[in-house]
């Protein structure tokens, strides 16, 4: 008889299965796989993960240690006697031996379990152990369904310290047994390097893995790569990907601190890195092809390196997800009256897209993915003081450069009548609450809205930024490091945040809570949905 996933033994037995993906000893300093099969077999070397589910499809992601063909076999659970597909991708050196595949026609609102073996391509009589992870699709009906959210993973130099848990906001986000997780950028720190010991503010040393390629700034493929590979040593992020899917965007940090196109690497800091490429738009370019390849992400045939899309998951929630990197004119004062290349964050193509998605869409809740906040001032160039990175630019007044594009879109979903949307996001590695209220802002022309800010999942705290008032944002709450505890706060300092959201399927209520690292409530609000 077929074991369901509700039962307990299968859940034991999935949990351990997933835990154990990826076992890590120590060379010298230098972190690698403990092989324990047979040399002659392919490996799995990086765990399982899945992402961008729908109703009917999603994609699943691995990778192998050789040139290698990925099967996939599919169930309803996990005894596999009734496998519904079969299905197959090559992983090959130009991808490093990763490979992605979407599954198509999928019973909707089904725990969907798959199992991936590498099958190696010089030896095809050759295959390697199968591991199992799951995804779960999105409903076809009104029922309930939940999510997290957050961003920043291994920043500031604090990595893997195995003594300490390791990246334990992971464990927490999956005891709250999500339907998916949106990764709201900076999923790797590129230009990060990892050491072996960091001191922390309290006197204790902080011991982290390392890896060859965190060891200085990314700026070959290889290097970019080997970001993601160091994430994915984290027992943490193993269990989580192998049944939580991710809907992925990306940041500054999966290339360089606060790039933009085109960006001359000449800051101070580009300096202090010793970066030896000139320009951000080759770094940029290798960033992209790594996440691309390591992030579980559906792409299209017509923009392949294409990051902003809309992710339907059912009759109460639409997913979009932007893309406020790629697009956005250079980072400078931000005071420019009219509208132009200057200007650009999203740029003119994402925002008609945008707009045209709203109007369409007839989910009850749209959810805006945004990787950075909307009114939090963030400084484009930190040795200097100067400069705009997000899109506040600090004067309090009418909309001016950057914020051009979000009052205009902000007017438009007024015009279009366009309800229930909410922004989330991360980048500022604090959490907070933000009440956006025409009746207190410069700029009136929209409805209220919430924003909500939560990460760092695993990296250093910081904050809190100030308000820019030009939308009329009100903090409403805020965790944030005190003036007492400093910045840079090391995970174990327990101040790494995510959000939780709860829509319930006969209410269409939804719920937002902020936690922590150990998974507490710290505030909640239940937003009610306008309807007919």
């Amino acid at each position: 008889m077929a074991i369901q996933i509700g039962s307990s033994a299968t859940r034991r037995r999935f949990m351990a299965t997933s835990a154990a993906a990826t076992t890590l000893t120590a060379i010298g300093s230098i972190a690698r796989p403990f092989i324990s099969r047979a040399n002659d077999r392919p490996l799995i070397t990086h765990g399982l993960q899945s992402g961008d589910v729908s109703a009917d499809s999603g994609v699943i992601w691995a990778r192998a240690d050789r040139p290698s063909r990925m099967l996939v076999e599919i169930d309803t659970t996990d005894s596999f006697t009734n496998i519904r597909n079969v299905a197959f991708v090559d992983a090959l050196p130009e991808t490093d031996f990763t490979a992605k595949l979407l599954l198509e026609n999928l019973p909707p609102a089904q725990d969907i379990f798959y199992r991936v073996r590498f099958q190696d391509l010089a030896s095809p009589t050759i295959s390697g152990e199968p591991k199992v992870g799951r995804l779960r699709t999105a409903p076809n009906d009104r029922r309930s369904i939940s999510f997290v959210w957050s961003g920043d993973t291994a920043g500031q130099g604090w990595g893997i310290d195995e003594s300490r848990g390791g990246m334990r906001t992971y464990a927490s986000m999956l005891k709250n047994r999500p339907d998916f997780f949106i990764h709201n950028g900076d999923t790797i720190y590129a230009d990060g390097p990892i050491a072996a010991e960091q001191k922390m503010p309290n006197g204790q040393v902080w011991r982290n893995v390392v890896t060859e390629d965190k060891s200085k700034p990314a700026e070959t493929l290889t290097e970019f790569r080997g970001n993601y590979k160091y994430n994915l040593l984290d027992k943490n992020v193993l269990a989580f990907n192998a049944e939580i899917p991710m809907f992925a965007q990306w940041d500054d940090h999966e290339v360089t601190n606060n790039w933009w196109p085109g960006e001359p690497l000449t800051r101070a800091e580009h300096q202090r890195k010793k970066y030896v490429e000139k320009n951000a738009s080759l770094l940029s370019a290798r960033a992209a092809r790594a996440f691309h390849e390591y992030m579980p992400l559906r792409t299209t045939q017509s923009e392949p390196g294409r990051v902003y899309r809309k992710i339907s998951y059912g009759p109460l929630l639409d997913v979009f997800m932007l893309d406020m990197r790629s697009y956005r004119g250079p980072n400078g004062e931000g005071k420019e009256d009219s509208y132009g290349p200057a200007a650009y964050f999203l740029g003119l193509t994402q925002i008609a897209w945008l707009k045209q998605g709203l109007a369409n869409s007839r989910a009850t809740w749209k959810i805006i993915a945004a990787d950075m906040p909307m009114s939090l001032l963030v400084v484009y160039d930190v040795d200097r003081k100067w400069g705009v990175e997000a899109v506040a630019q600090g004067d309090d007044g009418p909309p001016r450069g950057r914020e051009l594009e979000i009052a205009d879109i902000l007017s438009f979903i007024k015009r279009a009548g366009v309800r229930n949307t909410v922004w989330i996001t991360a980048d500022v590695h604090y959490t907070a609450a933000h009440y956006y209220d025409p009746n207190k802002a410069a700029f009136q022309d929209f409805e209220p809205f919430w924003e909500f800010v939560s990460g760092p999942l695993h990296a250093g705290t910081f904050g809190p930024n100030a308000l820019d008032m030009t939308f009329g944002p009100q903090l409403v709450y805020i965790k944030a490091p005190s003036k007492d505890q400093g910045q840079n706060l090391p995970p174990s300092e327990g101040m790494q945040f995510f959000g939780h959201v709860a829509i319930d399927g006969n209410s269409q209520q939804m719920t937002v809570t902020l936690k922590d690292l150990d998974d507490r409530s710290l505030w909640a609000k239940t937003l009610d949905p306008k309807l007919g």
